[in-house]
């Protein structure tokens, strides 16, 4: 099976996608991060792949005249890159139509929570303020909604009674790398299928089964 190839989307310091270019390091993964494309030139995760010699972009909103505009810059930029599967790793910014229409069911998200509970920005902090003893993070597919799409994989975190936002989060972080790295590489090297609402990781061909 030829390797797969991944273009990592990150706003932030990049943590999630160290953690993956740092699995495909190993030829038995199945895939390779073959460009990193954030929405911000200062965007920590950037800096991370320069340093490994990974291709990066930035397609900055301010630089185009409106939304419909940058949906369709960002398409144009993640396909030179030509990926089999994008992957969101703490990426800000919901994806228009010509992302989603171009990779349907190719594109991967992780959130901190356990959907469908407490989807949106504030997961950690609304769990917190229910009261929550359990959350976690959520590997799912990436459809128009937010945090709505298909989930591949999930995993607990238990709530302390002490825990912050910060320290909570902090946790749910470590657990998400490992979730997202794993979850991931079952994708390239045994597929997934896709009926209806329910995704489910391994097929017997080697492309998914697309809804």
């Amino acid at each position: 099976m030829p390797v797969q190839r991944i273009v990592v989307l990150v706003s932030g310091t990049g943590t999630v996608m160290r953690a993956l270019l740092e699995a495909t390091l190993d030829e038995a993964f199945g895939a390779r991060v073959v460009a990193v494309v954030s929405d911000r030139a200062d965007a920590g995760g950037l800096a991370i792949a320069r340093e490994a010699g990974i291709a990066t972009a930035t397609v900055s909103p301010s630089d185009f005249p409106d939304r419909a505009t940058w949906d369709e810059a960002l398409a144009r930029t993640i396909g030179s890159f030509e990926p089999d599967l994008v992957v969101c790793a703490g990426f800000m910014r919901l994806l228009g139509s010509p992302v989603l229409d171009r990779w349907p069911n190719r594109i991967v998200n992780t959130h901190p929570a356990l959907l469908p509970s407490y989807p949106g920005a504030h997961a950690v902090r609304d769990a917190l303020a229910a009261g929550a003893k359990v959350t976690g993070c959520t590997v799912m597919l990436v459809d128009a909604g937010v945090d709505t799409g298909p989930i591949l994989a999930q995993a607990a975190v238990d709530v302390r009674d002490n825990d912050s936002e910060e320290s909570l989060h902090s946790r749910i972080k470590v657990i998400e790398r490992s979730l997202v790295v794993d979850t991931i590489g079952r994708m390239v090297r045994d597929g997934w299928t896709l009926e209806g609402r329910v995704a489910r990781l391994g097929c017997l061909d080697d492309k998914p089964k697309e809804a």
